[in-house]
Protein backbone atom coordinates (compact mmCIF):
# COMPACT_ATOMS: atom_id res chain seq x y z
CA UNK A 1 0.00 0.00 0.00
CA UNK A 2 1.24 3.47 -0.91
CA UNK A 3 -0.06 6.44 1.08
CA UNK A 4 0.08 10.14 0.16
CA UNK A 5 -0.48 13.02 2.61
CA UNK A 6 -0.85 16.42 0.91
CA UNK A 7 -0.35 19.78 2.63
CA UNK A 8 0.64 17.89 5.75
CA UNK A 9 2.24 20.75 7.69
CA UNK A 10 3.75 19.26 10.84
CA UNK A 11 1.23 16.43 11.00
CA UNK A 12 2.42 13.39 9.08
CA UNK A 13 3.35 9.72 9.37
CA UNK A 14 6.89 8.66 8.42
CA UNK A 15 5.70 5.63 6.42
CA UNK A 16 3.65 7.88 4.12
CA UNK A 17 4.77 10.13 1.27
CA UNK A 18 4.30 13.57 2.83
CA UNK A 19 4.19 16.78 0.78
CA UNK A 20 3.86 20.34 2.02
CA UNK A 21 4.30 23.78 0.46
CA UNK A 22 7.47 24.08 2.58
CA UNK A 23 9.38 21.32 4.33
CA UNK A 24 8.64 20.97 8.05
CA UNK A 25 10.71 17.82 8.60
CA UNK A 26 13.16 15.52 6.81
CA UNK A 27 10.14 13.29 6.08
CA UNK A 28 8.28 16.12 4.32
CA UNK A 29 8.85 16.98 0.65
CA UNK A 30 8.51 20.69 -0.25
CA UNK A 31 6.38 21.37 -3.32
CA UNK A 32 3.88 23.97 -4.54
CA UNK A 33 0.70 21.90 -4.81
CA UNK A 34 -0.99 24.64 -6.84
CA UNK A 35 1.17 23.36 -9.69
CA UNK A 36 -0.28 19.85 -9.34
CA UNK A 37 0.89 16.66 -7.65
CA UNK A 38 4.40 15.58 -8.76
CA UNK A 39 3.65 11.88 -9.30
CA UNK A 40 2.53 9.69 -12.18
CA UNK A 41 -1.04 8.54 -12.75
CA UNK A 42 -2.31 5.83 -10.38
CA UNK A 43 0.69 6.01 -8.03
CA UNK A 44 -1.10 5.73 -4.66
CA UNK A 45 -3.67 3.55 -2.91
CA UNK A 46 -4.57 6.29 -0.42
CA UNK A 47 -4.61 10.07 -0.88
CA UNK A 48 -5.33 12.25 2.17
CA UNK A 49 -5.40 15.93 2.90
CA UNK A 50 -6.66 17.83 5.93
CA UNK A 51 -7.57 21.53 6.23
CA UNK A 52 -5.99 22.26 2.88
CA UNK A 53 -8.88 22.54 0.41
CA UNK A 54 -10.38 25.63 2.09
CA UNK A 55 -7.13 27.54 1.43
CA UNK A 56 -7.67 27.19 -2.33
CA UNK A 57 -10.17 29.13 -4.42
CA UNK A 58 -13.21 27.20 -5.64
CA UNK A 59 -11.67 26.71 -9.11
CA UNK A 60 -8.25 25.79 -7.69
CA UNK A 61 -9.90 23.29 -5.35
CA UNK A 62 -11.60 21.47 -8.22
CA UNK A 63 -8.36 21.32 -10.24
CA UNK A 64 -6.48 20.06 -7.18
CA UNK A 65 -9.11 17.39 -6.46
CA UNK A 66 -8.82 16.20 -10.07
CA UNK A 67 -5.09 15.80 -9.45
CA UNK A 68 -5.87 13.66 -6.41
CA UNK A 69 -8.09 11.51 -8.62
CA UNK A 70 -5.34 11.23 -11.25
CA UNK A 71 -2.64 9.89 -8.88
CA UNK A 72 -5.08 7.55 -7.13
CA UNK A 73 -5.17 3.90 -8.17
CA UNK A 74 -8.46 2.26 -9.11
CA UNK A 75 -10.34 1.24 -5.95
CA UNK A 76 -8.08 3.63 -4.03
CA UNK A 77 -9.41 5.91 -1.29
CA UNK A 78 -9.45 9.71 -1.18
CA UNK A 79 -10.01 11.12 2.33
CA UNK A 80 -10.69 14.86 2.60
CA UNK A 81 -10.92 16.84 5.83
CA UNK A 82 -12.10 20.47 5.91
CA UNK A 83 -13.72 22.85 8.42
CA UNK A 84 -17.42 21.97 8.58
CA UNK A 85 -19.53 24.89 7.36
CA UNK A 86 -22.77 23.25 8.48
CA UNK A 87 -21.46 22.64 11.99
CA UNK A 88 -20.20 26.18 12.50
CA UNK A 89 -23.33 27.86 11.11
CA UNK A 90 -25.63 25.78 13.33
CA UNK A 91 -23.44 26.63 16.31
CA UNK A 92 -23.45 30.30 15.33
CA UNK A 93 -27.28 30.39 15.44
CA UNK A 94 -27.22 28.69 18.84
CA UNK A 95 -24.66 31.15 20.22
CA UNK A 96 -26.61 34.09 18.79
CA UNK A 97 -29.80 32.91 20.52
CA UNK A 98 -27.94 32.52 23.84
CA UNK A 99 -26.49 36.05 23.88
CA UNK A 100 -29.85 37.30 25.19
CA UNK A 101 -29.06 35.62 28.53
CA UNK A 102 -26.37 38.25 29.20
CA UNK A 103 -23.80 35.78 30.48
CA UNK A 104 -20.19 36.71 29.74
CA UNK A 105 -19.19 33.18 28.72
CA UNK A 106 -22.04 32.93 26.19
CA UNK A 107 -21.15 36.33 24.76
CA UNK A 108 -17.57 35.13 24.42
CA UNK A 109 -18.79 31.97 22.65
CA UNK A 110 -20.64 34.17 20.16
CA UNK A 111 -17.56 36.36 19.62
CA UNK A 112 -15.38 33.30 19.05
CA UNK A 113 -17.74 31.73 16.51
CA UNK A 114 -17.83 34.99 14.55
CA UNK A 115 -14.03 34.96 14.49
CA UNK A 116 -14.00 31.35 13.27
CA UNK A 117 -16.41 32.20 10.46
CA UNK A 118 -14.85 35.43 9.23
CA UNK A 119 -11.41 36.19 10.64
CA UNK A 120 -9.76 33.32 8.76
CA UNK A 121 -11.16 34.78 5.54
CA UNK A 122 -10.65 38.52 6.00
CA UNK A 123 -7.46 38.77 8.09
CA UNK A 124 -4.52 40.75 6.75
CA UNK A 125 -1.83 39.50 9.12
CA UNK A 126 -0.68 36.18 10.57
CA UNK A 127 -3.03 34.81 13.22
CA UNK A 128 -5.51 37.64 12.75
CA UNK A 129 -7.94 38.48 15.54
CA UNK A 130 -8.17 34.81 16.55
CA UNK A 131 -4.63 34.80 17.92
CA UNK A 132 -5.38 38.01 19.84
CA UNK A 133 -8.42 36.32 21.40
CA UNK A 134 -6.40 33.24 22.36
CA UNK A 135 -3.65 35.42 23.87
CA UNK A 136 -5.96 37.03 26.42
CA UNK A 137 -4.98 36.64 30.07
CA UNK A 138 -8.47 35.40 31.02
CA UNK A 139 -10.62 33.42 28.56
CA UNK A 140 -14.01 32.66 30.19
CA UNK A 141 -14.97 30.20 27.45
CA UNK A 142 -11.62 28.38 27.23
CA UNK A 143 -13.28 24.98 27.62
CA UNK A 144 -15.72 25.78 24.79
CA UNK A 145 -12.89 26.74 22.42
CA UNK A 146 -10.82 23.64 23.19
CA UNK A 147 -13.83 21.36 22.78
CA UNK A 148 -14.64 23.10 19.52
CA UNK A 149 -11.16 23.33 17.97
CA UNK A 150 -9.10 20.58 19.63
CA UNK A 151 -5.58 20.02 20.88
CA UNK A 152 -3.87 22.53 18.58
CA UNK A 153 -5.79 25.44 20.09
CA UNK A 154 -5.34 24.04 23.59
CA UNK A 155 -1.57 24.19 23.09
CA UNK A 156 -1.81 27.80 21.85
CA UNK A 157 -3.87 28.89 24.88
CA UNK A 158 -1.64 27.10 27.40
CA UNK A 159 1.55 28.42 25.77
CA UNK A 160 0.20 31.98 25.91
CA UNK A 161 -0.79 31.64 29.57
CA UNK A 162 2.56 30.11 30.48
CA UNK A 163 4.46 32.89 28.76
CA UNK A 164 2.41 35.54 30.51
CA UNK A 165 2.84 33.96 33.95
CA UNK A 166 6.61 33.75 33.51
CA UNK A 167 6.99 37.43 32.78
CA UNK A 168 8.40 39.60 35.54
CA UNK A 169 8.26 43.35 35.84
CA UNK A 170 11.88 43.55 34.78
CA UNK A 171 11.22 41.44 31.68
CA UNK A 172 8.36 43.71 30.65
CA UNK A 173 10.66 46.72 30.55
CA UNK A 174 11.73 47.30 26.97
CA UNK A 175 15.32 48.52 26.76
CA UNK A 176 15.91 50.51 23.60
CA UNK A 177 19.01 49.53 21.64
CA UNK A 178 21.66 52.17 21.09
CA UNK A 179 21.72 53.90 17.70
CA UNK A 180 25.09 52.38 16.87
CA UNK A 181 23.92 48.86 17.66
CA UNK A 182 20.84 49.33 15.51
CA UNK A 183 22.94 50.63 12.63
CA UNK A 184 25.35 47.68 12.81
CA UNK A 185 22.45 45.22 12.84
CA UNK A 186 20.82 46.99 9.88
CA UNK A 187 24.06 46.95 7.85
CA UNK A 188 24.64 43.27 8.65
CA UNK A 189 21.15 42.35 7.44
CA UNK A 190 21.59 44.41 4.28
CA UNK A 191 24.78 42.50 3.46
CA UNK A 192 23.55 39.09 4.56
CA UNK A 193 19.93 38.81 3.44
CA UNK A 194 18.70 39.63 -0.11
CA UNK A 195 15.07 39.77 1.03
CA UNK A 196 15.96 42.33 3.70
CA UNK A 197 17.67 44.46 1.03
CA UNK A 198 14.60 44.15 -1.15
CA UNK A 199 12.29 45.28 1.68
CA UNK A 200 14.62 48.16 2.58
CA UNK A 201 14.56 49.34 -1.06
CA UNK A 202 10.77 49.17 -1.16
CA UNK A 203 10.58 51.35 1.95
CA UNK A 204 12.64 53.97 0.12
CA UNK A 205 10.67 54.07 -3.12
CA UNK A 206 7.09 53.37 -1.99
CA UNK A 207 4.71 55.59 -0.08
CA UNK A 208 3.57 54.17 3.30
CA UNK A 209 0.08 53.44 1.94
CA UNK A 210 1.59 51.63 -1.06
CA UNK A 211 3.91 49.64 1.18
CA UNK A 212 0.99 48.61 3.38
CA UNK A 213 -1.05 47.53 0.34
CA UNK A 214 1.89 45.46 -0.92
CA UNK A 215 2.36 43.84 2.48
CA UNK A 216 -1.34 42.93 2.70
CA UNK A 217 -1.31 41.57 -0.84
CA UNK A 218 1.72 39.39 -0.14
CA UNK A 219 0.07 38.05 3.00
CA UNK A 220 -3.24 37.37 1.26
CA UNK A 221 -1.38 35.27 -1.32
CA UNK A 222 0.69 33.42 1.29
CA UNK A 223 -1.89 30.65 1.70
CA UNK A 224 -2.96 31.32 5.28
CA UNK A 225 -6.43 32.74 4.62
CA UNK A 226 -9.48 30.64 3.79
CA UNK A 227 -10.78 30.99 0.22
CA UNK A 228 -13.89 28.79 0.45
CA UNK A 229 -15.98 26.67 2.83
CA UNK A 230 -17.68 23.29 2.46
CA UNK A 231 -20.56 21.34 3.97
CA UNK A 232 -21.45 17.67 3.47
CA UNK A 233 -23.50 18.45 0.34
CA UNK A 234 -21.03 20.71 -1.50
CA UNK A 235 -18.00 18.54 -0.73
CA UNK A 236 -19.85 15.38 -1.74
CA UNK A 237 -20.91 17.07 -4.98
CA UNK A 238 -17.31 18.09 -5.74
CA UNK A 239 -16.07 14.51 -5.23
CA UNK A 240 -18.87 13.17 -7.40
CA UNK A 241 -18.17 15.64 -10.22
CA UNK A 242 -14.59 14.44 -10.63
CA UNK A 243 -15.69 10.81 -10.94
CA UNK A 244 -15.40 9.33 -7.45
CA UNK A 245 -18.00 6.97 -6.03
CA UNK A 246 -19.10 5.44 -2.69
CA UNK A 247 -18.87 8.91 -1.19
CA UNK A 248 -19.53 8.86 2.55
CA UNK A 249 -19.34 11.18 5.51
CA UNK A 250 -17.07 9.84 8.25
CA UNK A 251 -16.03 10.61 11.81
CA UNK A 252 -12.40 11.15 12.81
CA UNK A 253 -12.20 7.47 13.80
CA UNK A 254 -14.02 5.89 10.83
CA UNK A 255 -12.49 5.09 7.45
CA UNK A 256 -12.29 2.74 4.48
CA UNK A 257 -8.56 2.75 5.32
CA UNK A 258 -7.43 -0.22 7.43
CA UNK A 259 -6.14 0.68 10.92
CA UNK A 260 -6.82 4.34 10.18
CA UNK A 261 -6.45 5.67 13.73
CA UNK A 262 -3.00 4.06 14.09
CA UNK A 263 -1.60 6.81 11.84
CA UNK A 264 -2.72 9.57 14.26
CA UNK A 265 -3.56 12.05 11.53
CA UNK A 266 -7.15 12.94 12.53
CA UNK A 267 -6.77 11.66 16.08
CA UNK A 268 -4.26 11.93 18.91
CA UNK A 269 -2.50 8.90 20.48
CA UNK A 270 -5.00 9.02 23.37
CA UNK A 271 -7.89 8.72 20.90
CA UNK A 272 -9.06 12.34 21.15
CA UNK A 273 -9.88 14.22 17.95
CA UNK A 274 -7.23 16.59 16.58
CA UNK A 275 -9.68 19.04 14.93
CA UNK A 276 -13.26 18.46 16.20
CA UNK A 277 -14.58 21.29 13.99
CA UNK A 278 -13.93 19.15 10.89
CA UNK A 279 -15.99 17.52 8.18
CA UNK A 280 -14.56 14.13 7.13
CA UNK A 281 -15.44 12.73 3.71
CA UNK A 282 -14.17 9.67 1.85
CA UNK A 283 -14.67 8.37 -1.68
CA UNK A 284 -13.34 5.57 -3.87
CA UNK A 285 -11.99 5.72 -7.41
CA UNK A 286 -14.01 3.28 -9.52
CA UNK A 287 -12.51 0.32 -11.35
CA UNK A 288 -11.86 0.49 -15.07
Amino acid sequence: MKYLNLGCGKRFHPSWTNINFSSTDENVIPYDLKKGIPYADESFDIVYHSHLLEHLSKNEAKAFTKECYRVLRHQGVLRVVVPDLEQITRLYINCLDNTSNNFLEQEQNYEWILLEMYDQTVRNQTGGEMINFLSRKDIPNQEFIIKRCGSEFKRIILASQKTDSQKTDSQKIVVDESSIKKLVKHLYRLLRYPEYRHQALLKLILKPIELEALSIGQFRQSGEVHQWMYDRYSLSKLLQEIGLEKIIKRTAHESYISNWTSFNLDTEPDGSIYKPDSLYMEAIKPSL
